[in-house]
Order: structure tokens, then sequence, then C-alpha cells
């Protein structure tokens, strides 16, 4: 595996995940690609309408929305590219559902889960694991070692239901104390945007209070982050980053709730 340089990962985010692996948040790589007109959070993607651009526009990673699937597939390798990976060497990825189901990752098939787990010493085990979001929260986790590392895609229904506890137990029952686990959790539509009618966020908050909010116009909303952030300090985690990054505002960034049908950032971590 080779490591990528300062100029191979100008599209991604890099994030801290310990001594043990490396963790990436990918943006739509419009900088280079078409610039929407800065990062005020106000600028979209345009409709497919014999004009303008497509909605996929940039950098989409996801299979699921309706892009070209040969594109996707080569955006795929481009990330794999600018991780350094070996032609050889390749990222596992799940069919992600808004479940709670927790899976192994493999290079050879695709899961139906919200959750990859990474064994780094199972044979033949993957370069690394991935999650898509466009507005839902991505959570990357690592060892100390980098042995075992997951990705996990954490979503109102997936956080509410418990798939990041679910996620750590499955790391604990692997070994992997909580407190020797670092979390990174990246971009992804703030509580200030998400807006929700009232007896979700009733309900929700009954779930995981700390996902409460209000909106900055003033209606009910929802924290999905918020609610990680608590999950995860409440598992024990020993060490949480997160951006203030915010889909919905952010232009570099997908977004589901501002512009509809659209593409997928990824979460992605890679043992050293």
């Amino acid at each position: 595996m080779r490591e990528a340089g300062p100029d191979q990962v100008s599209d991604l985010i890099e994030v801290d995940l310990g001594p043990g692996a490396r963790g990436y948040f990918t943006t739509r790589g419009l900088q280079r690609i078409s610039p929407l007109g800065g990062h005020d959070g106000h600028a979209r993607a345009r409709s497919l309408d014999g004009r303008g651009a497509s909605v996929y526009e940039g950098w989409n990673l996801a299979l699921h929305v309706g892009d070209d699937p040969q594109r996707v597939h080569r955006h795929r390798r481009r990330l794999e590219d600018l991780l350094g990976l070996d032609r050889d060497q390749h990222l596992a990825w799940m069919n992600q559902v808004h479940s709670s189901v927790v899976a192994a990752a493999r290079a050879e098939r695709v899961p139906t889960a919200d959750a990859l787990v990474l064994d780094s010493r199972v044979a033949g085990a993957p370069a690394g694991c991935c999650v898509l979001v466009a507005d839902c929260v991505p959570l990357l986790l690592s060892s100390r070692d980098g042995s075992l590392v997951a990705a996990v895609h954490a979503g109102r229904r997936g956080m509410l239901d418990g798939i990041v506890p679910a996620t750590i137990n499955v790391l604990q029952g692997a070994g992997v104390d909580p407190a020797d686990l670092w979390a990174a959790v990246g971009p992804s539509i703030c509580g200030s945007c998400y807006e929700v009618p009232d007896d979700m966020r009733a309900l929700s908050a009954q779930r995981e209070p700390a996902c409460a909010s209000r909106t900055s116009w003033g209606t009910p909303g929802l924290d999905v982050a918020a609610g990680v952030l608590a999950q995860l300090e409440r598992a024990g985690v020993g060490h949480i980053s997160a951006g203030q990054w915010c889909t919905y505002e952010d232009s570099r960034f997908y977004s589901f709730r501002r512009d509809g049908t659209t593409g997928r950032l990824a979460g992605v971590v890679v043992p050293r």
C-alpha cells in the first residue's frame, strides 16, 4: 500500500483516527470539476434538463441514486488511487437501509447493513471500509493499533435504533476497549437546518434527549450528530472528534434535504 501524499488528497478531508488508521471524508471535488460559486451554503446543483449540469455533478460515489454506474465505479477507483491503494486493493461498501445491522467488511460482497467492521488480521480483508451519506451522519472508528476499524451510517432512524452502540459492542466483543477507540464524526445536516414535525422531535427526544434541537428559524429540529456524540460518550469512547460542517449549508457536500435527487459523499477508514 502506498501512502497518499498531500497533493493527492485535495478532495479529501483528513480526520484523526489515532495511530492505527487513516480516516477521510470526501467532498464533491468541485474545486477542480465545476465550482458552484463558493462555499456559502446557498449554491445548489442544477437539474439535468439538457442545458444545466447533472444533479450528480462532482464526485458522486453512490451507485443507488440514479447516476451512471460506470461513472461511479470510476470515481470509486479514483478514491482508491487517492488513498494510495495498489491496484489489487479495494474498499468495502454496504447497502445502507437505515437499520441497526452491523456486518463484517468483505472485499467480495456488499452486505445490507448500516455499519461495517473490518478486521485487518483476517486473510483477504479489504483495504478499508466506507459509508455513504448526503445529510446523515458518517462515523468512522478505529482501535489503537488499527486492527479493527468501522464505518457507520447513522441517520435519524439508525441513531435512534442504536447503530452506534451496536457497532461499539461488536468491536468490544472482538477485544477492543472503548477507551482505546478513536471516533470521527463527519459532515451531516446540523440541528439548525434539520426541520422535522413537532411530534417526531418529541418522540426522538424520548429515545435520545441529546438530539432535540430547534432550527435557526425557530421550528422543531433534530441534531443527529449530537445524538451520535452523546452515544459515543456514554459508551466510553476515549477519543472523539467532530467537525463543524453542515451538508445543507456547505455546497462542498451533497445534501438530500437541500437538493433532493443528488449524489453521496463517503467516509472511509483505512488501517495503516
